[in-house]
């Protein structure tokens, strides 16, 4: 079984990256393969109740691949790491089959919920370099989330997902948002023109207020 689930991930590999040369090499090099053997054990020794043993092999595997699985985290076959560094997989993450991530991609909370707390990715998902998905919704199956995308809420089946806040701009291969990563809106700037109007209200406010006492002490 162990053998067998082996060759899938090495043809796994093979097939995503067109980089892979031979077996031996994603087998002894590739951080992505190791990081998921790895986590295999520590989920098994999770699920078995001896928790203090998962987490030192999860932490193992971060030292020598740079990528951190919690050891609860719930993960189908055929999945794919690509170069892998900086990634990070949250404790209540449920990956589907047949996932590919990229560099830098972070499955994780929001600090806001308790007990479910990370995001569940369908089946046949591709998350880009960079991306973020924050929180306890689902990403549907065969959805691709762009580079750098931070994904804060549900994302339906066969999508594509692009920006900061995330906004579907395709589903089923229909363009449904004319949003593109050129004219993405900045986050930075829309909380900073609200700051602005709220500070203008409240200046308003307090000059009707100082005006108000002054004709006050008038009468």
């Amino acid at each position: 079984m162990m053998f067998e689930q082996l060759k899938e991930d090495i043809a796994t590999v093979k097939e995503r990256d067109p980089a892979a040369k031979s077996s031996a090499e994603i087998l002894f090099l590739y951080p992505g393969l190791k990081a998921i053997r790895m986590h295999r054990k520590a989920y098994w020794f999770w699920t078995h109740n001896h928790k203090f043993i998962a987490r030192a092999i999860s932490q193992r595997a971060v030292k020598k691949t740079g990528i951190e699985i919690h050891p609860a985290a719930k993960i189908g076959k055929r999945f794919f790491i690509d170069h892998g560094t900086g990634v990070v997989i949250g404790e209540t993450t449920e990956i589907g089959d047949d996932v590919t991530i990229y560099q830098g991609v972070t499955l994780g909370g929001t600090g806001k919920d308790v007990g479910k707390r990370h995001p569940t990715i369908g089946n046949g998902v591709l998350i880009g370099s960079g991306a973020k998905v924050l929180g306890p919704f689902k990403v549907g199956d065969n959805t691709n989330i762009a580079a750098g995308a931070v994904v804060l809420d549900e994302i339906p089946p066969n999508s594509t997902a692009v920006g900061v806040p995330a906004r579907v701009v395709k589903q089923g291969g229909v363009r449904v948002d004319k949003l593109d990563q050129v004219h993405i809106p900045d986050p930075v700037s829309q909380e900073l023109c609200k700051m602005a109007i709220r500070i203008d209200n409240l200046e308003k406010e307090l000059k009707a207020y100082k005006d108000k006492e002054k004709k006050d002490e008038n009468i």
